[in-house]
């Protein structure tokens, strides 16, 4: 392979914050400049791209990055741009990375970073190289095998030590937590999160139809509080993937919330109070059956995108940064690279396109899998065995109802 010959290697990142991003940047960095490239790194994601910005492009060396990888954050910043934008702007974008002389391009980011990586290698039509590297905490990324997008692990890890402590809080003080977490497209997280620290229950948004009512969510989680009562348990904590806001009427959620919307014109999921949404109607569901106990709504995500990586992210991110630059100094490109088994492995870009939506495919939880099983057999939930016998008595009790009276309220949960 030849060395020294002043070819310029490209990093950038878009989307979300997630743990790791540090740790490719500096293995790529430090691969590339070891095999005789430049390197630069676009600071402020495809927005500088976007805006022509031939500032944006920062010269990165070996001292710059040797440390970095155990850092949370991203040293080259990110950011999202609104889809019309993109359109018009795009011949701007490629026009600036070749006055910047980029020969190889390292995009990090989630769906919409692959799509965009995606785009610039078509329109490139070989004169850039293109590689991307799948980051993002919703773990919604198809990767081979199961395999996790970094930053999840870190994610979970994190997110399972704040639930261990609440769950503590809720077991000394007798009251519910309801906790949200990210999770647009995908409940991964909040389903690791709550098997991990043993949540009571766990709602994720693949659990419901494309639109969802808030009284059969809340009422979901009524169930869960009334049988956890009649089991002389008067605490829990409650697991939220943030998701399930998406599957509400807009409309209907505007009553309960103010809709704010990202740079790519999406409902900001994470700025809806989902928790303290449903807290009161759950409270006034539970309140004329003379059952009083107190919900506290907290929601968790920011908290955990740019925190530290744990050493599996540490590991596996200087992986995909030495295996992005192998393969394009090899002469690959179009393909995002995963490791599979211990080995690098490149995806091209046209097997994670649907080219029926033109959009990326997504990784939703397989509510078939085991993985979900095992999750869902350890809830504390209403079940169709409940609605009979004594199960059925005991739970009418609680609720102060006649059996019949509790049946005809909750059976349509399950």
């Amino acid at each position: 392979m030849a060395k020294n010959n002043n070819e310029t290697v490209g990093i950038i990142v878009g989307g979300g914050p997630a743990p790791g991003i540090n740790g490719v940047i500096s293995s790529a960095t430090i691969e590339a400049i070891n095999e005789g490239r430049q390197v630069v790194g676009i600071m402020g994601g495809f927005k500088s791209l976007f805006a022509g910005d031939l500032t944006c492009a920062t010269p990165l060396t070996i001292p710059d990055v040797s440390m970095i990888h155990t850092q949370g954050g991203a040293i080259l910043r990110t950011s999202r741009e609104y889809p019309n934008k993109v359109k018009e702007k795009f011949k701007v974008l490629m026009s600036t990375l070749k006055k910047l002389g980029i020969k190889y391009l390292v995009t990090i980011g989630g769906e919409g970073t692959l799509f965009m990586s995606n785009w610039i290698e078509r329109e490139a039509r070989g004169t850039i190289s293109v590689a991307h590297v799948p980051k993002t905490i919703d773990n919604d990324i198809p990767l081979p095998g199961g395999v996790c997008t970094f930053g999840y692990q870190t994610a979970r890890h994190r997110g399972v030590n704040i639930v261990d402590n609440l769950i503590q809080d809720a077991k000394t003080t007798g009251r519910w937590y309801f906790i949200t977490t990210m999770g647009r497209y995908a409940g991964h997280l909040a389903l690791g999160i709550g098997k991990a620290a043993g949540a009571t229950v766990t709602l994720i948004s693949e659990e419901f139809e494309d639109k969802v009512s808030f009284k059969k969510v809340s009422d979901t989680l009524t169930g869960s509080i009334i049988k956890r009562l009649s089991m002389d348990r008067d605490y829990g904590v409650v697991i939220l993937a943030e998701g399930i806001a998406d599957k509400f009427d807009h409309v209907e959620l505007e009553k309960h919330e103010h809709l704010e919307k990202d740079e790519t014109g999406r409902v900001r999921l994470s700025e809806i109070q989902l928790g303290r949404i449903l807290k009161n109607m759950v409270k006034k569901t539970l309140d004329p059956m003379g059952i009083k106990i107190t919900i506290v709504d907290k929601t968790i995500g920011y908290e955990l995108r740019s925190s530290a990586p744990i050493p599996y992210d540490i590991e596996y991110t200087r992986d995909l940064g030495y295996g992005v630059i192998r393969y394009l100094l090899k002469g690959g490109s179009g393909a995002m690279i995963v490791f599979e088994e211990g080995r690098l492995r490149p995806i091209p870009f046209v097997e994670l396109m649907d080219y029926n939506t033109g959009k990326v495919k997504m990784r939703p939880v397989d509510l078939t899998s085991e993985t979900y099983r095992v999750g869902r057999e350890y809830m504390i939930r209403l079940e169709k065995e409940d609605f009979s016998g004594e199960k059925l008595a005991r739970l009418a009790k609680t609720a102060n109802m006649t059996p019949e009276e509790f049946k005809k309220r909750f059976e349509y949960v399950v």
